[in-house]
């Protein structure tokens, strides 16, 4: 994110010179998603800035009532103006302080990244380690939910969709333009409807300091794309709480919604978050070598080897929705077969094409945009780490496409595939955890998979479904 101030000095110059009104401190809690509190200018003053006090009870999987006092600590690097505020206010990210341990707090998702940073550094393994995320997003003009004992539906609604083909429209005609399911990477007007749409949010998103290079139509009916440049682990979780953020409110403004959701619809492609990498250590990055396979270095081969190793358990928190793994299936362009190939975007780890010294890297595939992401991250990183340290090699490189073989194929060839379900992963994270110690603590582990079990896959495994009425009513 371009940094509009470095300093707490900066930091009221530049309030004073914007004529701020408000100061919004914003965190993230276990599920990714962000929290504010709004302060009058003239309550803000340089003490704020060594901490805000706040109720940490009131956050899902944090504190007990009886030690509920909790401390923001605002990051004054990440102030920027809100873009969607009547009155000008400054949004400022912040990390959580534990006023009973004197430390940072150990649920806190940005704190637990900043221990992944200072754990590569400490570990000389390199200096810093760079993330460059692609959030995929739906676009919908309408969504229906009930989820009562007696009625369970959704029904979701984009101009875009082929079941609006025979649809009669009262303000205006059925333009008949139109691409179906897997049809719409690339489509130019008037089969895409939000060129407009992608542009003002790229508009927003350099605004308020994210630098951009490309927007354009997904796959599915109603997705798009924005590219934004590469960071810190820091700084790219950072940008996609600040991406995610724009790109709900621009739709929201337009009498649009907009969703991160894995797989909203049925039978058409499902939103990811790809995730490229890379460690550099003295200005150098550490992933190349112009000898090796796709120029990757051994460092970066073992790193691969590290996540794919770990990626049962990682996934607890690169894909951590029910709805995560029915993205995950094969012949969406979301693989799950655990091994790595260059160009090739079947296999879960892809090299990318033409990747120079400075350039090269790894590209998960398998993450979403449920993610939160200071902890998918970490976690990915920790991940990576523990196979440089103990020079895991993966299995691969496999070009072909993996979509076709068969699951006896896949074994025979030794490579492992990610758990099909919620539940998997987060069992998986039980028994594989070791890896993730230097940065999250066992209270951490246990309660973020305690969280996750609560609220996703025990409510998920005991609701009667439309499709199960329809399998199973008459049996």
């Amino acid at each position: 994110m371009g940094k509009f101030v470095n300093s707490v000095d900066e930091f009221f110059k530049f309030c004073e010179r914007n004529e701020v009104k408000f100061v919004n401190f914003r965190f993230t809690d276990l599920k990714g998603t962000w929290h504010h509190m709004n302060y009058n200018m003239s309550a803000v003053n340089e003490d704020s800035f060594n901490g805000v006090a706040f109720d940490g009870s009131s956050i899902d999987g944090w504190q007990p009532i009886d030690k509920s006092d909790m401390m923001l600590i605002p990051d004054v690097q990440t102030a920027f103006l809100d873009p969607f505020t009547a009155d000008t206010t400054v949004i400022v990210i912040c990390d959580i302080f534990d006023i009973y341990k004197g430390e940072l707090y150990e649920k806190c998702p940005r704190s637990i990244a900043k221990k992944a940073m200072n754990y590569l550094q400490e570990s000389g393994l390199g200096d810093v380690a760079y993330f460059g995320p692609e959030n995929e997003f739906f676009i919908f003009d309408n969504v229906k939910i009930i989820d009562s004992p007696n009625c369970a539906m959704f029904d979701v609604d984009t101009e875009e969709g082929e079941w609006n083909s025979g649809k009669d429209y009262i303000d205006g005609f059925n333009t008949g333009h139109r691409y179906g399911a897997k049809g719409g990477y690339f489509p130019v007007q008037p089969m895409d409807t939000m060129v407009d749409l992608r542009n003002e949010m790229v508009n927003v998103l350099n605004q308020v300091g994210i630098e951009t290079f490309v927007n354009h139509h997904e796959v599915g009916q109603g997705q798009g794309e924005i590219g934004v440049k590469f960071g810190t682990l820091i700084e790219a979780a950072d940008n996609v709480q600040i991406y995610k953020y724009v790109v709900k409110m621009v739709a929201h403004l337009n009498g649009k919604t907009a969703t991160f959701m894995p797989k909203p619809l049925f039978g058409d492609n499902g939103s990811g978050m790809h995730v490229h990498q890379s460690i550099w250590k003295d200005g150098k990055n550490l992933f190349y070598d112009k000898d090796g396979y796709a120029n990757l270095s051994n460092i970066a081969r073992w790193y691969i080897g590290g996540v794919l190793a770990h990626a049962r358990s990682v996934a607890a928190f690169t894909n951590p929705s029910t709805n995560s793994y029915k993205r995950l299936i094969p012949g969406f362009e979301a693989p799950n077969i655990l091994t790595y190939s260059c160009q090739n975007r079947s296999a879960s780890c892809r090299i990318p094409y033409g990747a120079g010294e400075k350039s090269v890297r790894t590209e998960f595939r398998f993450p979403d945009g449920t993610a939160c992401p200071y902890l998918a991250f970490a976690a990915m990183l920790m991940a990576g780490l523990d196979g440089i340290k103990n020079k895991i090699e993966p299995v691969g490189p496999m070009d072909e496409n993996l979509f076709k073989l068969t699951l006896d194929e896949i074994r025979e060839r030794g490579i492992e595939q990610l758990p099909h379900t919620l539940r998997g992963s987060l069992e998986a994270l039980i028994r594989d955890n070791a890896y993730l110690s230097a940065v999250m603590t066992p209270l951490f582990i246990e309660t973020y998979q305690h969280f996750k079990f609560e609220t996703q896959v025990w409510p998920y495994e005991c609701r009667p479904t439309p499709f199960e009425f329809k399998t199973c009513y008459s049996c």
